[in-house]
């Protein structure tokens, strides 16, 4: 498969997922965001960029973070990263769900920093330099593309029901496999516990998923030495550090 072969294919990939996904039911949750629905424009340029090359390592991601990929439509991709480093201006769709107060969808108008992504794409900027160099060896995709919000809190999927869970999981693993088959990755590393077991799932555990730290606030590794996780984890794959 060529390039753009793989690129187009990438593209109907996500816009299935993102129907699908959006046709769900929801009962847990008080508020879900899509952001492959409204955000879709920076999302498709993203895939435009970067979505089409093969044989890299697959960095499964769980699902985006209120201030990065439900403002910006780019995996982990708050708004100062996505404008000043992927060089990536996105728009948000004339109509937007239901949105939560306390978690207002502004796009590249919201001010607040997602620390996943400014920590995962900070890290590959001081160890990579730019995103083609990046993208080059790595391609990041979310195993879910919502958000969820109950509590009045960001709500991982691990604490829907399981009804619910069975039915994101149905869609998102039929996605997944997809993606795989498309890029042929060279290995699939889960960004956190959550991604690494769902892939482990899928593809069973001869398929060895690798697993990296989630580089969450809230997870105190990674507040402590997430660059050194990263060195460790992707280390098969990274290039050799210049002396």
């Amino acid at each position: 498969m060529s390039t753009s072969n793989a690129r187009a294919a990438m593209l109907r990939t996500t816009r299935k997922l993102a129907h699908e996904v959006d046709a769900l039911e929801w009962h847990t949750p008080s508020h879900v965001y899509n952001p492959l629905l409204y955000a879709w424009a920076g999302h498709r340029m993203y895939l435009q960029r970067y979505a089409g090359a093969r044989g890299r390592v697959l960095l499964l991601g769980m699902n985006p973070g209120p201030w990065g990929m439900t403002q910006t439509g780019v995996p982990f991709g708050d708004v100062v990263t996505v404008r000043e480093w992927f060089g990536i201006e996105s728009r948000l769709a004339a109509t937007l769900p239901l949105q939560h107060p306390r978690y207002p969808i502004l796009g590249m108008a919201c001010h607040r920093n997602e620390g996943s992504g400014s920590r995962l794409w900070r890290w590959a900027a001081q160890r990579l330099g730019t995103p083609d160099d990046f993208f080059a060896r790595f391609f990041v995709w979310n195993y879910c593309p919502l958000l969820f919000i109950g509590n009045n809190r960001n709500l991982i999927p691990e604490k829907l029901s399981r009804d619910e869970a069975t039915a994101l999981a149905a869609v998102c693993d039929r996605a997944l496999r997809t993606v795989v088959r498309t890029l042929q990755p060279s290995a699939i590393v889960g960004i956190g516990r959550y991604a690494e077991r769902r892939a482990t799932e899928l593809f069973g555990t001869d398929a060895g998923i690798g697993y990296l730290p989630h580089p969450s606030p809230a997870n105190p590794n990674s507040n402590r030495r997430w660059p050194e996780l990263a060195e460790q984890a992707l280390a098969p794959w990274l290039p050799a550090r210049k002396a």
